[in-house]
């Protein structure tokens, strides 16, 4: 045990030596996750091992059976310049692990590598002693956190269902951030139905309360009216209010993305970086460009095709007093579910990728991007909308 504030700072910098992570910036950076739970874009199962290590169904249902990896951190990572050579096939966004040495102080430092990088299988039996990687319970679950664009809860926990995994509920969570965040526009979406399903009466405060309930991973008797309502067993209506619970999620996410989308759209379409003597790179940005806006605007239009589906059966619950279509589509939607959630966290991470490498040129005095590093950000976003749209033609296929 480290006692004193000099061993303390001694032991960080010996940890810090061995570690992946080499700057101080990064350890920073991963230190910073240590208040941080899961998002779009982080799998913080650090987090969720200090606050669930006693939980007996995280501890009977783990996502992965290597302690290690079940406390470490998962993220979507673009990478870096001289990060690419560990992928010959030319992906631009992948998904990273790292292993921390200790869950309960990121600033240690740990370890790290990519899914599917060039050396994965040697990286696995090095650092996990996973011997054979096509067979691994473990490395088949990262394949399948690999294979998305986002690490939204709903998307992974229906991905991970339909790949034969089925995890504690906690890995699921949707974070504090976004449930403060959605609480209010949850409620405004549910207000006509308290008087459907719970009979007329109800203010504002019992819509809130109401969303609260659907929000939350336990469901109560409070719901009990609700469950009437859609004729359900216990089981459906608990899958029924899963897929509810994400419906919600995304059409908030698909609000909130608005404003970002269209700074995404502008920028495309209007910025101009520095350099412009390169004949090739002026040609590739002048075809992709309008290429490019067109793809990001049909996803919207996709995605909100999928979302007016999901009104329309509510009105029928909520308007007109008929539960049945609705019924019908949290027990049969999870297609649509999915194909939904795939187009939002391609969207999500458009929006947060432009506005992490703008945010730097935006600031006074910064100068602008040069037309390469342009270009690489749109090449970027063609990698992402390519692989969506193959994703569709597959699943149209099957």
């Amino acid at each position: 045990m480290i006692k004193s504030s000099t061993d303390f700072s001694a032991g960080i910098s010996v940890a810090a030596s061995e570690s992946d992570f080499s700057t101080t910036r990064e350890i920073r950076n991963l230190a910073n996750l240590n208040r941080t739970w899961s998002s779009c874009r982080i799998l913080n199962l650090a987090k969720l091992y200090t606050a669930y290590k006693d939980s007996d169904d995280y501890n009977a249902k783990p996502l992965f059976e290597h302690s290690a990896l079940n406390r470490a951190l998962i993220m979507k990572h673009t990478l870096r310049l001289d990060e690419r050579d560990l992928f010959p096939n030319g992906r631009r966004t992948v998904t990273k692990i790292i292993l921390p040495y200790d869950s309960y102080d990121l600033r240690l430092g740990g370890r790290s590598l990519f899914v599917r990088q060039t050396g994965y299988e040697t990286l696995m039996r090095s650092y996990l002693g996973i011997e054979d990687i096509g067979k691994n319970r473990d490395a088949r679950v990262l394949r399948c956190l690999d294979d998305l664009p986002s690490l939204d809860p709903f998307l992974l926990r229906e991905h991970l269902d339909k790949a034969g995994f089925n995890p504690s509920g906690v890995y699921f969570q949707i974070s504090p951030h976004d449930l403060r965040s959605m609480t209010a526009f949850t409620a405004r979406e549910i207000e006509k139905l308290v008087n459907v399903a719970f009979g007329g009466g109800k203010d504002g405060k019992g819509a809130t309360k109401l969303g609260n309930k659907i929000l939350s991973d336990k469901l109560t008797q409070t719901l009990a009216p609700l469950q009437r309502t859609l004729r359900m067993s216990d089981e459906e209506f608990q899958e029924g209010i899963m897929c509810w619970r994400g419906f919600l999620y995304y059409k908030w996410c698909h609000a909130e993305l608005q404003d970002g989308l269209r700074d995404v759209l502008a920028g495309i379409g209007g910025y101009r970086p520095s350099g412009g003597h390169d004949d090739s790179l002026r040609t590739y940005l002048k075809k992709a460009r309008p290429r490019i806006a067109k793809a990001i605007v049909a996803e919207i239009r996709e995605a909100r095709a999928s979302l007016d589906h999901y009104d329309k059966v509510y009105h029928a619950l909520s308007a007109r007093r008929d539960p049945e279509p609705f019924r019908q589509f949290l027990l049969f939607g999870s297609e649509l579910f999915l194909e939904l959630g795939l187009k939002i966290g391609t969207l999500n991470h458009i929006t947060s990728f432009w506005r992490y490498r703008m945010a730097r040129v935006n600031r006074k005095g910064a100068k602008p991007l040069q037309d390469i590093e342009f270009a690489d950000i749109l090449v970027d976003f063609e990698s992402g909308l390519f692989n969506a749209m193959k994703k569709d033609e597959m699943r149209q296929r099957a």
